[in-house]
């Protein structure tokens, strides 16, 4: 007896067996090699979590909707490159807790704009996009710069990053364990216990917005623009050497 397709289109309960065993062979061949391999993205060096700072400014970045605009993610076409830069990897997000890789560009991608422009043009730029880019239609945020940074919290917001992986430190082993891994010096920044501190050393440091007198909200999201791209030295390695990160 030949088999036929009538047999599953007209028996509902066999069409059903047939699709669930169909899906469970394909879900399997999907996600096994998940749980066989160490993890899905590749260490690239120079790639890190953010700082205490970095972190709070990337949430104002996320609460006042800049992805709906803005993108961070170049893709690997000769245009996007000559335009933004080298085009990203996977492990330039693995600490993004979600990605901002966006699905639209009304403003330019982000991916690079790290150290392209100075702190004063990015606090005028946000005060009045259109006084350094005449034709930008970004809306005004000149409260960021008046606004007291809340970072009463930062520890918190640490501690529930690091349930999902980012690897923020706790305890003395986790610490030494970033040391090996990012250096003393990063490592240092990654201490929990230490957040409010180190949140507040960076911006004094760094003076983002041109007043030391507080830590504003501006403070943070320049200091968040401003290490974006910038964690790979791509004039260290070559082309043929990112291949794997793509």
């Amino acid at each position: 007896m030949k088999f036929s397709h009538e047999i599953l289109e007209t028996n509902a309960g066999i069409l059903l067996i047939g699709t669930m065993i169909a899906i469970s062979i394909g879900g399997l061949v999907e996600i096994t090699p998940l749980f066989l391999i160490k993890d899905t993205v590749e260490d690239v060096p120079g790639v890190r979590p953010y700082t205490p700072l970095e972190s709070r400014g990337r949430d104002i970045f996320v609460r006042e909707g800049c992805y709906t605009c803005h993108s961070q993610m170049i893709r690997p076409f000769r245009d996007e490159q000559l335009r933004y830069g080298h085009y990203s990897l996977a492990a330039e997000s693995k600490y993004d807790h979600p990605f901002q890789w966006g699905s639209k560009r009304t403003g330019p991608d982000l991916a690079r704009v790290g150290g392209k422009y100075s702190n004063e043009w990015h606090v005028q730029h946000l005060n009045q996009p259109t006084s350094v880019v005449p034709e930008s239609v970004m809306p005004n945020y000149p409260w960021l710069a008046k606004t007291p940074l809340d970072y009463s919290d930062v520890a918190d917001r640490l501690r529930a990053l690091r349930t999902v992986g980012v690897p923020y430190s706790a305890s003395e082993a986790e610490y030494q364990a970033n040391v090996k891994q990012f250096g003393a010096e990063v490592a240092n920044t990654l201490r929990i216990d230490k957040a409010q501190e180190n949140l507040v050393a960076q911006a004094q440091a760094g003076n983002y917005d041109g007043d030391r007198s507080f830590v504003s909200e501006a403070d943070a999201l320049i200091a968040y623009l401003q290490v974006l791209g910038t964690m790979v030295d791509f004039s260290k390695v070559k082309p043929e050497d990112l291949v794997k990160y793509r």
